[in-house]
C-alpha cells in the first residue's frame, strides 16, 4: 500500500490525474468527484473526471460539470486518459464492477489508485485507502482528506465547498440520517463559511423537477404503492412501459423509495423498477434493520444498513414475488 507521506510527495507537483465514480452517479458521487477536481486544479494538476454513465440533470449546475467526460459517450478518450494517468482517484465505490467497462481499464492501469469511500467490504485493488463506513458521505471523507490528511483546508474554496456540501446533503438525506453526527454538521458549517450557499444548493437539487417527473411520482404513489402491514413494509414497483409513458430519464426515480419509507410504522421500503436488461431494487430502512443484508444475500448487491441496492435478471414479477417471500425471514426485526 502507498503511504500517506508518499502520496503527499506525489501530489506536491502537477500530475496527470483521473477521478472516477460509480455508474449512474448520485449527488455524493458527483459532489465528491467535482469537489476533489476543483481542489486539484488549484494545485496545478491535470485532472479529469470520468463517469461510467450519464447522471441526473439536477446535478449539471455543479462547478466543473462542463469538464466531466462520460465514458459511454467518449470511450476512446476515456481509455486514453486512464492509460496515461499517474494517479486515479476512485470515489464513492469500493469494487471495480461498480464502474462497468471502465473497471477493467482502471485495473490494468499502472497509475496509483486511491480509494475514498464509505461502503462495506472494499475490493483490494487500491494503493491508498481513505475509508470509513461510519462516514455519512464520501464527500465528508474528501473534505477530511483535503483538510486533515493533506493539511490544505485553506484550499477549500467556494467551488470545492459547493460540491462537497451537495454530496453530504444528498447522502445524508438532508442531514436526517443517523450517521449525520455533530462532526458532519461542523464540516457543513465550514463549507458554508467557505462559500457554499446551503439554501440555494437544496433548491437546485430538490426543487428542480420536470412536469413529467412529478406526474410519474404521482402515478407511483397513487397507483403503484403497496403496503404490507404484516411486515411494516411498503413497495413501489414500476415496469418498463410506465417508464416510457412518463418519459423517465436518469435521476427521475431518485428518492421515490423514501416516500414509501415515510409512512408511519414502515421500517422497510422497496422501489423495484424494470429496466431493459435487468430489474433494479432500491431499499431503505429505519433503525437497525439491515437493508444491505437483503440486497447482498438475494439480489447481487449491497450498500449501507439503511440504504442499499441490488439487481436481478429475473422478470419483474419474479423479483416482486421473491422479495415478498423473503420478508417472513426478517419479520421479527420488521415488527419490533
Amino acid at each position: 500500500m502507498l503511504e500517506l507521506a508518499s502520496l503527499t510527495d506525489l501530489l506536491a507537483q502537477p500530475r496527470r490525474i483521473v477521478i472516477t465514480t460509480h455508474h449512474k452517479p448520485d449527488g455524493d458521487a458527483m459532489g465528491s468527484s467535482l469537489g476533489l477536481y476543483n481542489y486539484l486544479i488549484q494545485q496545478g494538476h491535470h485532472a479529469k473526471v470520468i463517469t461510467p454513465t450519464d447522471y441526473p440533470d439536477f446535478l449539471a449546475w455543479l462547478p466543473g460539470n462542463e469538464e466531466v467526460i462520460i465514458y459511454t459517450d467518449n470511450t476512446e478518450l476515456s481509455a486514453a486518459l486512464v492509460a496515461d494517468a499517474e494517479l486515479i482517484f476512485c470515489l464513492d465505490f469500493n469494487t471495480l464492477s461498480r464502474i462497468n467497462e471502465l473497471g477493467e481499464l482502471v485495473r490494468e492501469s499502472e497509475a496509483f489508485k486511491i480509494m475514498i469511500d464509505h461502503h462495506l467490504e472494499p475490493e483490494d485493488f487500491d494503493d491508498y485507502r481513505h475509508w470509513d463506513i461510519n462516514a455519512c458521505a464520501t464527500a465528508q471523507l474528501v473534505y477530511d482528506f483535503i483538510a486533515n490528511k493533506l493539511y490544505n483546508k485553506a484550499m477549500v474554496n467556494k467551488d470545492v465547498a459547493t460540491c462537497l456540501y451537495t454530496g453530504i446533503m444528498t447522502d445524508s438525506a438532508s442531514f436526517r440520517l443517523p450517521n449525520t453526527t455533530s462532526a458532519v454538521h461542523r464540516i457543513a458549517a465550514d463549507l458554508i463559511d467557505a462559500g457554499a450557499v446551503n439554501w440555494r444548493i437544496h433548491e437546485l437539487v430538490y426543487s428542480n423537477s420536470s412536469e413529467s417527473r412529478l406526474r410519474f411520482l404521482g402515478h407511483c404513489l397513487s397507483e403503484k404503492l403497496e403496503v404490507l402491514h404484516e411486515f411494516n413494509t411498503a413497495i413501489i414497483t414500476v415496469n418498463e412501459q410506465e417508464l416510457e409513458k412518463y418519459d423517465v430519464i436518469t435521476g427521475d426515480t431518485e428518492g421515490i423509495v423514501n416516500y414509501a419509507l415515510s409512512i408511519t410504522g414502515i421500517r422497510l421500503a422497496a422501489f423495484i423498477v424494470e429496466r431493459t436488461d435487468k430489474v433494479k431494487l432500491s431499499l431503505r430502512s429505519r433503525g437497525d434493520f439491515p437493508a444491505n443484508d437483503i440486497c447482498k444475500k438475494y439480489f447481487n448487491g449491497g450498500g449501507h444498513r439503511n440504504a442499499a441496492g441490488g439487481v436481478s435478471t429475473d422478470s419483474l414479477e419474479e423479483v416482486i414475488k421473491q422479495f415478498k417471500l423473503i420478508l417472513p425471514e426478517y419479520k421479527k426485526l420488521l415488527i419490533q
